[in-house]
């Protein structure tokens, strides 16, 4: 690789007012790259929902310990090119030129052996500069590789969104033809899922959503849809129930509900009806995080949980090896994004949009103009 002129400052997005959708494009200084890091020049950043609530303190009270600080350089799901190696950095395998992400994750201890939830892990976008940014440093360890032919913008979503819902479907323990409802469907993170799910793991899937983003959700290989604004609880329960219905192989009486409910919505009222969709021995699976106050979730008390031998595990991001497999799933055509591509002046408007759930799919922000 020819070499690169590295500009000294360099475009970047900053939380100007941390606690409101606010942000500010701004010039910074660009890094040096330090033992065992590297510098990417990013193309590419996804926008998710994540960001939004880093950016106005909606996790204080539940996953994080700090209020965001002013200047924060936000973003999680960046794909650049390695422009620059820090001493020792060659030892991860990095060179220069090679097309790499950056994700939720930035490093971990990698010796506890729970790197997505390592009491040492740094998160970009949180007290550490994130992706909203031309250039940025990573851990060479970190870093993850992007498989030739895949398009650096359809790449970006699956550095968060893609590798937390292939994550997810994991722990969910479903099996090929089993039955999974995704609540959240048609947002970054459901379209992902549906597809995975569907496409790559061989599960019935069942998308909640609105009514705006039903054929979209179909579309990715959904079998069935419900609006889950359209109903109460009790007939939206009762619909997912017929809907999963099923006879036993020895002529015993039918079984119902899903096998697993995946939420990636992070409205509470979403959890307070999982459970009730489970047939004995489900699980649910916790992605999405509601905001403010953590509180009990109704209809998952221990009556229900040890009376329908029901799980209820949480799922946070994935691992490096996980990101590997979800990226190489795209690269082969069983999953792709939906998005839009925005400028970097443009965050701002999508955050309102995300509030307002008016996006299908993903943003991808373009860092080169």
């Amino acid at each position: 690789m020819a070499d690169v002129e590295i500009p000294k400052q360099h475009k970047a997005i900053i939380y100007d007012e941390p606690g409101k959708a606010s942000v500010k494009i701004t010039e910074v200084d660009t890094p040096e790259p330090g033992p065992g890091e590297v510098l990417v020049k990013l193309t590419h950043s996804g926008v998710c929902h994540s960001d939004l609530s880093v950016m106005k303190n909606s996790w204080i009270q539940t996953i994080l310990p700090h209020p965001t600080q002013a200047g924060q350089i936000g973003g999680h799901e960046g794909v650049g090119t390695i422009v620059k190696l820090g001493i020792g950095a060659e030892a991860s395998g990095c060179k220069l030129g090679d097309r790499v992400g950056i994700k939720w994750i930035m490093s971990a201890c990698l010796t506890c052996g729970a790197e997505n939830i390592c009491d040492n892990l740094k998160i970009s976008g949180y007290y550490s500069p994130g992706t909203f940014q031309q250039y940025a440093l990573s851990p060479a360890n970190y870093v993850t590789p992007i498989p030739e032919g895949l398009d650096s913008a359809t790449a970006a979503p699956f550095l968060c969104a893609g590798v937390t819902v292939y994550s997810a479907l994991k722990r969910s323990n479903a099996k090929a033809g089993q039955f999974v409802v995704i609540v959240g469907a048609g947002g970054g993170l459901g379209h992902l899922a549906v597809q995975i799910a569907s496409r790559g793991m061989g599960l019935r899937v069942i998308g909640l959503d609105t009514t705006l983003k039903k054929d979209f959700v179909l579309s990715l290989g959904a079998e069935q849809f419900f609006d889950f604004t359209a109903h109460s609880q009790s007939e939206l329960i009762s619909q997912i129930h017929t809907a999963t219905r099923s006879t036993s192989r020895r002529g015993g009486s039918a079984a119902e509900g899903a096998h697993a409910v995946l939420v990636v919505s992070s409205a509470l009222a979403a959890y307070e009806s999982a459970a009730l969709m489970l047939r004995k021995g489900g699980t649910v699976v916790a992605v999405g995080v509601p905001e403010g106050e953590s509180v009990g979730v109704k209809n998952l008390g221990a009556g229900i949980v040890a009376g329908k031998c029901l799980s209820f595990v949480g799922s946070a991001v994935g691992n490096r090896a996980e990101a590997s497999e979800v990226l190489d799933m795209a690269a082969r055509g069983v999953v792709t994004t939906k998005f839009e591509v925005e400028g970097m002046d443009k965050l701002e408007s999508v955050f309102e949009r995300m509030e307002k759930g008016e996006l299908l799919g993903r943003v991808v922000l373009d860092l080169q103009a």
